[in-house]
């Protein structure tokens, strides 16, 4: 078992007093797709948007796994989860990609902004002919004096309609493999760029998801993260990051899930005994645990070799693998084991099961993650 120090656990607790604001009127905001704005206004007052980020620009200066931990926890404590991946998208897709890879006048100039929550994040990579292919993007930027050109279309991006700054990719050369790619820092005011309508979607409906269309949209040569060409490493790293803050979110919604249908086998009564006392129930949920438990060894183990600084490319597919599955098979079983009362939208349930389903498709679906897996097998 994972033992956190007491500092770790008290930023962890912190998230108490929060928690009645991020719950409130949850189910209703879900059915109205509605970004809860009052919870952002709450977790930039609990100071946990800063949370990776060195005290200089008003974060925390905690690590990897301490971020992990008290994301754990607003996965277990927060039953928005499309806010939670809002949270996380914010943290990591701007806020991480700045900090390793900008420049310090980036830096100065825009984290402050990002851990106070200010300036909202996302980033910007999928397109609608390439899906998965993100090497395949047809965005492109072509240098003209001090400053590149944007042009073209992105799809999928999350918190793209509410973003204030958007780490946007595209190709600057024209070899269509990694380094003919290229990440730029963009405000989202920027002449030229505008983004869709919040798309209606299963599952993360509070979590806003759209388009971005960049037409001619003139970005300084500063305001590139990284080197020119270089927007595959960024990625990369960005990935494994996003990968893992946002499915340990994931583990504290199955700790929430399994802990409520284990009081409910306990009280609820049928054919005269408890539903727990009967092997097929409790077999279940005992199943439950151990996937969760599976779960997050890979997620924290993970993590730690990434800090160490191992290669942990296979480990980091295996974890979004074994992490997301997981968490469709707890969420659909326990709406199985509420019964009917787990089919109705006010128990909530029903809700996880369509968030959990985008977390075997987002950040690569589970079919690429077995062809990478494969690949490092030497299969492919």
């Amino acid at each position: 078992m994972i033992q956190w120090t007491a500092e770790q656990q008290a930023l962890r607790d912190g998230l108490g007093p929060w928690l009645d604001v991020l719950n409130h009127e949850h189910v209703a905001q879900d059915a109205r797709a509605e970004f809860p704005v009052k919870s952002w206004e709450a977790m930039r007052s609990s100071g946990l948007l800063g949370l990776p980020f060195e005290q200089r620009w008003g974060g925390l200066g905690q690590d990897l796994l301490t971020t992990m931990c008290v994301l754990e926890g607003l996965g277990e404590g927060c039953r928005d989860g499309g806010f939670a991946f809002s949270v996380a998208t914010h943290m990591v897709s701007t806020g991480v990609a700045l900090q390793r890879f900008g420049s310090p006048w980036l830096r100065e100039r825009y984290l402050p902004g990002v851990c106070a929550g200010e300036t909202i994040g996302a980033h910007a990579v999928t397109e609608a002919d390439s899906g998965s292919d993100a090497l395949r993007m047809r965005t492109r930027a072509v240098r003209d004096g001090d400053d590149w050109v944007l042009t073209g279309s992105k799809a999928f991006v999350s918190n793209g309609p509410i973003a204030d700054l958007v780490v946007v990719y595209a190709r600057t050369g024209g070899d269509a493999g990694p380094v003919g790619v290229t990440a730029f820092l963009v405000e989202s005011a920027t002449p030229g760029l505008s983004a869709g309508p919040a798309e209606a979607k299963m599952g993360l409906r509070t979590s806003p998801l759209g388009a971005l269309y960049l037409d001619g949209v003139r970005v300084p040569a500063s305001n590139v993260l990284g080197r020119v060409g270089g927007g595959f490493l960024v990625l990369d790293h960005i990935m494994k990051w996003e990968i893992l803050l946002s499915f340990a979110i994931s583990a504290g919604q199955m700790r929430h899930r399994v802990d409520r249908c284990v009081r409910h086998a306990r009280q609820r009564v049928a054919f005269g005994a408890p539903i727990g006392s009967y092997q097929a129930v409790s077999h279940r949920l005992v199943d439950l645990e151990i996937g969760l438990r599976t779960a997050r060894h890979w997620l924290f183990d993970t993590a730690r070799r990434f800090v160490a600084g191992e290669n942990v490319t296979t480990e980091v597919a295996m974890t979004k693998l074994v992490v997301s599955e997981a968490n469709v098979a707890s969420a659909l079983a326990v709406v199985q084991l509420m019964g009917g009362a787990g089919y109705l939208a006010e128990c909530g349930v029903e809700r996880d099961l369509r968030d959990a389903v985008a977390g075997t498709i987002y950040s690569g679906t589970s079919e690429i993650q077995r062809n990478r897996i494969a690949a490092m097998m030497g299969l492919g």
